[in-house]
């Protein structure tokens, strides 16, 4: 099968310009060339009209609740949620029901993941058995058996020991370690909470030479701990989500759908991460999609689960935040949201090349929406921000060629 998408403004975030006009040729799933006016021939053609073509985002960073708590989300209404928002690729954490901490369990939702979900998923195993922090997982085996990463994400690794261990073993394996960075012994609100963590895990790579990767980062205590660490040259990668880039605690209000660990912090927080992510210090956006049912957020703010979800509003709401205000040029916003995780992951993607995936979003950069919480494709609706006006809007998304979203509020 072949595509012919013609008349983009063609985006690739590793490319110099980054941006041109042109026209983009599929093949068997594949990109086969990249040019003007390139011949139609036997393709099927999509006419981008000068929109952006870029490659599709891949998000370290996903809750799809399979197994065990399909009522907030599955891998089928995940995946349409990620096809929404330009997510090609998403990494999927192992705090599920029973966790992701043994091969049958892995497999089995790898095994589901081809038969229903429309984006590529790869799928995080724990480092401890039941994410309880006592016992190490055989990472060896869940590696052999196609784990992409290791994490105890939803709570820290308990044990330095057993984080260590972790480390030394992910870097022979070659994959990455994920640290949900959070000292128990204090409250979330406290930074120090995540900072704590945070130089633990800087010492722990330092010691070893091993990388990790620092999840959802949200404070300016821990903007600093990475300076330091990227200025020694340390292995340490680190992400942070879009509402850490634009909500602060002020905006929370006691509004269940804005709880999430770590919490919304102060101002000064939210300018120091910004500041961070456009200077390379935090590698990645992701979104930690963390979805919950309307009955268990309609709860009293206090008994409420933590979390958001993130999918179908992570590209506008960096766009708005950081684009649109001149902050990061849009193929240095891709960078992050695509080329880099890429590289963190993996896995293939993230650039604009023959022979690449065609994993592609076509991106109205300009068009304005807004977020309707009843309108996501999640199941669940717990959305940061309801209400508001986003700038950017997905118009179309390819996975290996094959369109797997197309706007329904136009036609592209």
């Amino acid at each position: 099968m072949k595509v012919l998408i013609r008349g983009a403004l063609l985006l690739d975030p590793g490319a110099t310009p980054a941006g041109r006009r042109g026209d983009l040729l599929i093949r068997e799933g594949r990109i086969e060339a990249i040019g003007e006016q390139l011949p139609q021939g036997d393709a099927q053609v999509i006419e981008a009209g000068g929109l952006v073509l870029a490659p599709g985002l891949v998000d370290l960073h996903v809750h799809l609740r399979y197994p065990g708590q399909t009522h907030k989300e599955d891998l089928a209404t995940g995946g349409r949620a990620a096809a929404a928002g330009g997510v090609t690729t998403f990494c999927a954490m192992p705090n599920t029901t029973p966790a992701v901490d043994n091969v049958d369990t892995l497999q089995d939702i790898r095994l589901q993941a081809q038969a229903v979900c429309p984006v590529k998923l790869r799928q995080a195993a724990a480092i401890t058995v039941g994410l309880r922090g006592e016992r190490p997982t055989d990472l060896a085996a869940l590696a052999a058996a196609g784990a992409a990463a290791f994490t105890d994400d939803g709570r820290p690794v308990l044990s330095s020991a057993h984080m260590k261990q972790a480390l030394i073993e992910a870097a022979r394996l070659g994959l990455p370690v994920f640290s949900h960075s959070e000292d128990l012994t204090l409250p979330p609100e406290d930074p120090a909470s995540e900072a704590i963590a945070v130089a633990r895990e800087i010492a722990l790579a330092e010691q070893t030479g091993c990388p990790v990767h620092i999840c959802h980062v949200s404070s300016a205590q821990s903007v600093r701990l990475l300076r330091d660490a990227r200025a020694a040259g340390l292995p340490v990668t680190a992400e942070t989500a879009p509402h850490y880039l634009t909500l602060t605690a002020e905006e929370v209000r006691g509004d269940p759908n804005r709880k999430m660990n770590p919490p919304l912090r102060g101002e000064r927080d939210r300018q120091a991460v910004c500041a961070a992510l456009c200077e390379g210090v935090i590698d990645v956006i992701a979104t930690d999609h963390a979805p919950h049912s309307p009955a268990e957020k309609a709860l009293p703010y206090a008994e409420a689960p933590n979390g958001v979800v993130g999918l179908e509003t992570s590209l506008a709401a960096a766009i708005t935040a950081l684009v649109v205000p001149g902050l990061l040029s849009l193929p240095a916003l891709f960078y992050r949201m695509a080329t880099r995780p890429a590289e963190i992951l993996g896995v293939p993607g993230g650039r604009l090349l023959p022979g690449a995936p065609a994993d592609l979003v076509l991106l109205d950069p300009v068009a304005r929406w807004r977020v309707e919480p009843d309108r996501l494709h999640s199941r669940s609706k717990n959305t940061p921000f309801a209400g508001r006006e986003l700038t950017g809007r997905v118009k179309l998304t390819l996975v290996d060629g094959s369109v797997v979203y197309r706007d329904d509020r136009g036609e592209t």
